[in-house]
C-alpha cells in the first residue's frame, strides 16, 4: 500500500545565490505578471548597490511554487531594522496563487522577523494579512496607455501641461539615451542636486550602477542637455509592457528650459518605439506637488495599499521623508553644499529601503 502524499503548502526561505532557485522564482513572477519589484534581480541589484541583504520566502505545494514574498533585510545605524518588500521599490508584497499561500507567507514573514531580530515587516502592495496595519490613503500610483504616435502623445497631455512641453520643444535641447558610464555620471550629477534641493539624502551612485547591471536589457537613462551640460535626467525600467521612470530629476537650470516636461515627453516617445504600451508614472504622496504634477499630465491617481506588521512591544518604523518628524531635518538638508550632501547622503540613504 502506497504511503499518503503530503499535499500541504509549505513556506521556506530562499537562497538567492542559488541560480536554479532564482530562475524558478523569475519564472513564477513572469507567469503571474507580478511587479518589477518582485523579481529576484531587483533584490540582488539592491543588495549589490547598498549592502542590504536580499532574501525571500517561497510557498510550495508538491514542488510547485504557489507564492513568493521578496524581502530586503534593511539595517542601518540611524533607522530601525525592518524586512521590506521590496527594498527601494514602490511595490512588492505577497504574490500568491491562492489565499492559503498568501496567509502562510504572511505568517512566515512574522516568524522570520522574530528569529532575525527585525521589529517590523513592510509590505508594499499585494494581499495584506488581516491582523496587520493596513492603509491606502498615503500614496497613489499613476499609469495610462501610451498614444499611437508622437503627435497623439502630445495631444493626450492636458492643455496647460502640453503648453509647457511645447515651450520645452522650442529650445531644441539635445536628448541622449544610453547606459554608459558617462550616462550614469550625468544622471547622478542632476539627480543628486535635485534631491538635495528637496531636502532628501541621495542614494548611493553604486545603487544606480547595480540596477543598470541587474537589468541590462530593460533599463536606460534619458538625459536632456543645455549648453553641453545635463540639466534633467531619468533612469527608467521596462517591465510587462510599461516604462517606469523611476529615479529622475532636474537641476535649477531645468525649470526655465522646461527640461523636466521635455524629458518625460521624450521618454514617452522613446518607450513607444521600444514597444511599450503603457507609461507608469510611479508613486507620489497623496496631495503632494508630484501628485498634482502627474494629475495635470492627465494621469488618474490610483490608491496604493500598503501594510505593516510590528512585533509586540516594538514601535512602528518611520522612514517616510514627508512625515512631520523629519521636516526640520529636511529644511536643514536643503541648505547643505552639494558636495557635502553627496558625501554624507549615500551613507544615510542606504538605510531608507
Amino acid at each position: 500500500m502506497n504511503a499518503p502524499v503530503d499535499t500541504t503548502q509549505k513556506v521556506s526561505q530562499v537562497d538567492l545565490r542559488d541560480a536554479a532557485q532564482v530562475r524558478r522564482i523569475e519564472g513564477f513572477v513572469a507567469e503571474q505578471r507580478a511587479s518589477l519589484f518582485h523579481r529576484p534581480a531587483w533584490l540582488l541589484g539592491v543588495e549589490a548597490g547598498t549592502g542590504q541583504r536580499a532574501t525571500g520566502l517561497v510557498c510550495e505545494q508538491l514542488g510547485v511554487i504557489t507564492g513568493w514574498l521578496p524581502l530586503t533585510q534593511s539595517r542601518s545605524l540611524l533607522f530601525p531594522p525592518a524586512l521590506v518588500s521590496s527594498g527601494f521599490g514602490v511595490g512588492g508584497g505577497i504574490c500568491a496563487v491562492n489565499d492559503r499561500a498568501a496567509d502562510l507567507l504572511g505568517r512566515g514573514a512574522e516568524e522570520f522577523a522574530i528569529r532575525n531580530s527585525f521589529p517590523s515587516v513592510d509590505l508594499r502592495g499585494g494581499p495584506i494579512p488581516v491582523d496587520w496595519k493596513r492603509w491606502d490613503e498615503k500614496h497613489c500610483g499613476f499609469e495610462r496607455e501610451l498614444a499611437a504616435d508622437d503627435e497623439a502623445e502630445l495631444l493626450a497631455i492636458p492643455r496647460k501641461a502640453r503648453a509647457e512641453v511645447r515651450k520645452g520643444l522650442k529650445f531644441e535641447l539635445p536628448v541622449r539615451v544610453g547606459r554608459s558610464t558617462q550616462d550614469l555620471a550625468d544622471h547622478y550629477a542632476v539627480y543628486s542636486e535635485s534631491v538635495r534641493n528637496l531636502g532628501t539624502p541621495v542614494f548611493p551612485k553604486k545603487l544606480f550602477a547595480a540596477m543598470l547591471d541587474a537589468f541590462p536589457d530593460s533599463s536606460d537613462i534619458l538625459t536632456v542637455f543645455k549648453d553641453g551640460k545635463p540639466i534633467a535626467s531619468v533612469l527608467s525600467f521596462y517591465h510587462n509592457g510599461a516604462v517606469m521612470p523611476f529615479w529622475g530629476g532636474g537641476s535649477c537650470a531645468a525649470r526655465g528650459a522646461r527640461a523636466n516636461e521635455l524629458m518625460y515627453y521624450e521618454l514617452m516617445l522613446h518607450a513607444r518605439r521600444k514597444g511599450m504600451e503603457r507609461f507608469d508614472f510611479g508613486r507620489s504622496k497623496t496631495g503632494s506637488g508630484p501628485y498634482n504634477f502627474k494629475k495635470n499630465w492627465g494621469f488618474d491617481p490610483e490608491p496604493l495599499t500598503y501594510g505593516e506588521w510590528t512585533a509586540p512591544g516594538a514601535e512602528a518604523r518611520d522612514v517616510d521623508p514627508t512625515s512631520e518628524a523629519y521636516q526640520s531635518k529636511i529644511e536643514r538638508w536643503k541648505k547643505l553644499p552639494l558636495p557635502v550632501a553627496n558625501l554624507v547622503g549615500p551613507w544615510i540613504a542606504r538605510g531608507l529601503a
